[in-house]
């Protein structure tokens, strides 16, 4: 049976009262419903897209933006696709590869002018041998008209085109950016640089929970504390038996009784936070170059991560534990806004995988069958 995989609202302006939002199903296929959130009874058709065959790239669908008439989505192939939605009858502009990003992933959908977008993608990036640390590309995809003058500039690092990209076709990427946390620089390395490359190499981890951005920073979550996911067995020592040569009438027995250990699912967890620097395009060769700088690590949470939310320089993360922080990003400041739910010693749970999305005033967090709407002002 066919499930929904992923869903995306449309971030443009609404129409009257009438909002759009699209949702991926396991087969590929997509439908853009037209909801009416004064009268919820009203319903339109809703315009579908059908892919010619269930591929890697359009199944399954893990991320996905909507700014219409722009849509583009990320398959757990690492495939992007870009729509264009303007009509009833969907199109396919282009799609774009990587090899070299990995899940988990976040994007971000801005318009910097009413013919540009810009979409920020920050994902996993592979450290040599077996470590992770984060990345990330920015994408120019027209409008609906574009210049004579702009061109597509096919990446060095990051994406590749997987489709033909005609000079002035709308909706397709014109230019991209790729920066990455960890980047052996080119030529001979200076002491400054070398103890830059070994600072960010021990900041590398075996595995991630979650990165997200808002196009300004990035927020990674390291996985490497989920208990189950590192091999942890709760512990227990049996009590010794009686030996051999016990008074008569004893009696040979063996016990064993858990020991009261602290649970690893109580152990404090710290967020990595990097600045992005994304500087305006310049053909000058005194442009500065795209930045990914770490600024400090975030401690206070409580558990390992299952979820972050990030959006205008704040960032909520929910553990598996059930616990909650909300962070300021430009002072690096935290606030506790649900305790953990789990006992702090003990036997640990199985961690729960969870969503949160938030807003201006509202904290929705999603943890197995639970799902918790809070208040909150910081």
């Amino acid at each position: 049976m066919a499930h929904i995989t992923a869903m995306a609202m449309d971030q443009s302006p609404p129409a009257g009262s009438c909002i759009r939002v699209a949702a991926f199903l396991s087969t590929g296929e997509f439908l853009i419903h037209r909801l009416n959130y004064t009268n919820p009874q009203y319903r339109t058709a809703p315009v579908s897209y059908r892919p010619p065959a269930n591929t890697s790239r359009t199944s399954p669908i893990i991320k996905a933006v909507y700014h219409h008439p722009l849509l583009v989505t990320l398959s757990q192939s690492f495939t992007l696709s870009i729509y264009d939605v303007s009509s009833d009858i969907i199109r396919l502009t282009q799609s774009l590869t990587s090899f070299t990003s990995f899940p988990p992933t976040s994007l971000v959908l801005s318009t910097p002018s009413s013919t540009i977008y810009k979409l920020v993608v920050a994902y996993a990036i592979p450290v040599y041998p077996a470590h992770w640390s984060v990345g990330a590309t920015e994408l120019i995809i027209a409008g609906s008209s574009i210049q004579p003058s702009q061109s597509f500039s096919a990446p060095s690092l990051g994406f590749s085109s997987d489709t033909p990209s005609p000079l002035h076709s709308s909706m397709t990427v014109q230019s991209t950016r790729t920066i990455r946390s960890i980047d052996v620089p080119q030529g001979w390395i200076d002491e400054r640089k070398l103890r830059a490359m070994r600072e960010q190499w021990g900041r590398k981890l075996s595995q991630i929970a979650d990165t997200q951005t808002d196009g300004k920073w990035i927020v990674l979550a390291p996985g490497d504390q989920v208990p189950y996911l590192a091999g942890y067995t709760p512990p227990h020592v049996p009590f010794p038996s009686s030996s051999s040569t016990s008074p008569v009438g004893a009696t040979s027995t063996t016990q064993s009784t858990n020991v009261m250990k602290a649970s690893p699912m109580q152990s404090e967890t710290g967020l990595q936070l990097y600045r992005l620097s994304l500087p305006p395009h310049s053909s000058s060769v005194s442009a500065s170059p795209p930045k990914l700088t770490f600024v400090r690590t975030l401690h206070g949470q409580s558990g390992p991560v299952s979820a972050l939310a990030l959006a205008d320089g704040r960032c909520v993360s929910l553990a598996h534990n059930g616990s909650i922080w909300v962070w300021d990003l430009e002072n690096g400041t935290g606030a506790e806004v649900a305790a953990c739910d789990e006992p702090a010693i003990g036997i640990p749970p199985k961690p729960r995988q969870g969503t949160v999305v938030f807003d201006e005033r509202r904290i929705i967090s999603s943890l197995e069958s639970n799902v918790v709407v809070r208040r909150f002002d910081i």
